[in-house]
């Protein structure tokens, strides 16, 4: 079984002959998708993408997620090998999160997503208000 880190060889070789398909409800790879794209998941990975945050820098960053909503995408996309939880030893404790290399490359890919979202979002205002009127308003 693979280390939660990915970093033990022996093990990660074990699963590099698999084939792994999202679209198969028992794959892994479901839930890992899953927490990537969730809306904490994507926007915690975006918020780090520039630099390394510590908790509350990155909950005042991604404006809206609760305490308890950010530790349990942070734990799950630490559990993923995306994100490095590093404690400082100094008093007072400083954590600091980080994307791994794996995770810096899921995240390049996210951001062109969100770019192209953002850059599109004229376009859903009126396919929504289209959508909207069709249907007697909502």
């Amino acid at each position: 079984m693979a280390s939660d880190t990915g970093t033990d060889s022996t093990s990660t070789d074990s699963f590099d002959s698999l084939a792994f398909d999202v679209f198969s409800r028992a794959c892994p790879s479901r839930s890992t998708l899953e927490h990537v794209t969730g809306r904490w998941g994507g926007l915690t990975l975006g918020a780090l993408y520039e630099e390394s945050l510590r908790f509350n820098e990155l909950r005042r960053r991604v404006d809206g997620v609760s305490e308890k909503m950010l530790s349990q995408t942070l734990h799950a996309l630490e559990r993923d090998g995306l994100v490095l939880r590093e404690a400082q030893p100094v008093n007072p404790p400083r954590v600091d999160y980080e994307l791994t290399p794996f995770g810096r490359e899921v995240t390049e890919k996210l951001l062109g997503l969100i770019d192209l979202v953002e850059g599109r979002m004229g376009d859903v205002l009126t396919a929504r208000a289209r959508y909207d009127e069709a249907r007697g308003g909502r």
